[in-house]
């Protein structure tokens, strides 16, 4: 029976989320497996990958060939780096407590390189939220002039209507008066 190390699709319609499993290699996608690994949920930034190391490892030890996407998840997380080590130990190249410092110095440095995504990530967003902001607050600071703008334009024309007015009612009492005077004038 051949063995593979391969991603059980779980989760609702367009939220993918996926069990890694050892599963005979004729059993269905989703059918019978023989132990769950560890789970992966690639809806996060960066993706959220729960491992069982020493399960993966042991999978591997006894011959389980990952797919593409399992074996790219298996080196992400180190167990093709611990799998690899152990065989150096196998041959005599390295010793347990080489392999183990090699192993932890390489999962320090990914733990490392995963923290700074996510907080360039977390730094990305609120710069962005920020720009956003100031963005709404520079229109509601146009917005806001263009009403007191226009609410100064409406005294403003209201102002001069009522200058009018009274300057009309002045020439219209002017007028008959000069009417008066033409009129003793001729006779």
């Amino acid at each position: 029976m051949s063995v593979k190390i391969r991603l059980q699709r779980h989760g609702k319609k367009g939220k993918p989320f996926y069990w890694v499993v050892a599963a005979d290699a004729r059993s269905k996608r989703d059918g019978k497996y023989l132990e769950k690994i560890g789970t992966y949920n690639p809806n996060t930034n960066p993706a959220t990958i729960d491992l069982n190391l020493d399960s993966a490892v042991k999978w591997l030890h006894n011959g389980a060939q990952p797919t593409d996407t399992a074996r790219a998840i298996l080196s992400y997380k180190g167990a093709l780096l611990k799998h690899h080590l152990d065989g150096g130990i196998r041959k005599g190249a390295l010793t347990q407590e080489q392999a183990d410092a090699k192993l932890s110095a390489w999962l320090d440095a990914k733990a490392g390189k995963v923290d700074a995504k996510k907080d360039g990530l977390t730094k990305a967003q609120a710069d962005a939220k920020a720009k956003a902001f100031k963005a709404e607050q520079e229109v509601n600071a146009k917005r806001l002039a263009a009403a007191a703008q226009a609410e100064a334009d409406a005294i403003a024309a209201a102002t001069p209507a009522a200058e009018e007015v009274a300057e009309v009612e002045e020439s219209t009492e002017e007028a008959p008066a000069a009417e008066e005077n033409n009129e003793t004038t001729e006779a």
